[in-house]
């Protein structure tokens, strides 16, 4: 990465009902932004969505007086709807991905029998990043980093000494990520946290995700050297073997996450809804006896 980069201004936004902390990373000489794993409300006893999260973004971005070139989603996520459609068509950007998100389509195409329209090739976004692909916010230079094990398709974005991480890593006291979805594979998410790990250790790490133990307040900033001194699953020290006993034994006993059946059908699409049916009307699929514990 360039040190003759530009500064990064960063400016998250935490969910406090899903956990999720969506950043709009910018340049601010320039105007130039990207935002990163947007949040579309939505309420599962009435099946309505709304746009809170998504319309606080949208103020900042008025306010700063930045234009949006990418969208960036660091996984297809199981815990909340993605609103990349929604801010795409408010303030434009390019919703983009990583390549392996086709594996994860194929798969739940398959679970929730999709209509033979929705092809598993990652049409539905705007762009597929492969392991290292470079690409630029103004001024700043950006990379993509394949993380595995929590999904196939999971990315990092790297700019500068700052690394967006999505769910491969939470903060030290929490942990890691399940590795119990389809595709997903906890040797093979041990290896990207090491690769993550790896960095300097003044590199600065932002979570998507933080579910703080009782008595501490929501946080999503580390760092590599906090991560190896302290994270309760991974910290330095402990062995590939050792992290996917843990890791295989906590999967085991995790509930289903409650939004991933609806999110999915969503976020496998950039944030668009299930093609309305000849009423009007979207209707998001529950496949019964396929997820779970017996």
């Amino acid at each position: 990465m360039s040190d003759a980069s530009p500064a990064l201004a960063i400016r998250p936004f935490h969910d406090e009902r899903t956990g999720t902390v969506t950043y709009v990373l910018s340049d601010p000489a320039a105007r130039q932004a990207a935002i990163v794993d947007p949040v579309l409300d939505f309420d599962l006893k009435s099946g309505r969505t709304s746009t809170l999260q998504a319309d606080r973004v949208l103020a900042h971005l008025a306010e700063a007086g930045l234009q949006v070139q990418w969208i960036l989603e660091t996984h297809a996520h199981a815990d909340h709807l993605s609103a990349a459609r929604y801010l795409q068509e408010r303030v434009g950007g390019r919703i983009a991905i990583g390549e392996h998100i086709r594996e994860v389509q194929a798969v739940f195409r398959q679970l929730f029998n999709l209509e033979r329209s929705f092809l598993p090739d990652g049409r539905q976004f705007d762009h597929l990043f492969a392991d290292g692909d470079t690409f630029r916010i103004g001024g700043l230079e950006a990379q993509a980093l394949l993380v595995p094990g929590h999904t196939p398709a999971c990315l990092a974005y790297r700019i500068g000494d700052a690394v967006f991480v999505g769910d491969t890593l939470f903060m030290p006291d929490v942990g890691t990520a399940r590795a119990d979805f389809p595709g997903g594979d906890a040797a093979t998410l041990y290896r990207s946290i090491r690769r993550l790990l790896d960095l300097p250790p003044a590199t600065r790490l932002f979570v998507c995700h933080d579910y703080p133990p009782e008595g501490r307040a929501p946080a999503w900033e580390t760092t590599v050297a906090e991560q190896r001194a302290r994270n309760i699953h991974v910290h330095d020290g402990v062995t590939e073997a050792e992290f996917v006993a843990l890791r295989t034994g906590r999967d085991a006993r995790l509930d289903v996450p409650a939004l991933i059946l609806p999110s999915i059908q969503v976020n496998i699409r950039a944030g668009h809804l299930p093609p309305a049916e000849d009423n009007g009307v979207s209707y998001l699929k529950i496949p019964l006896n396929t997820l779970g514990r017996q």
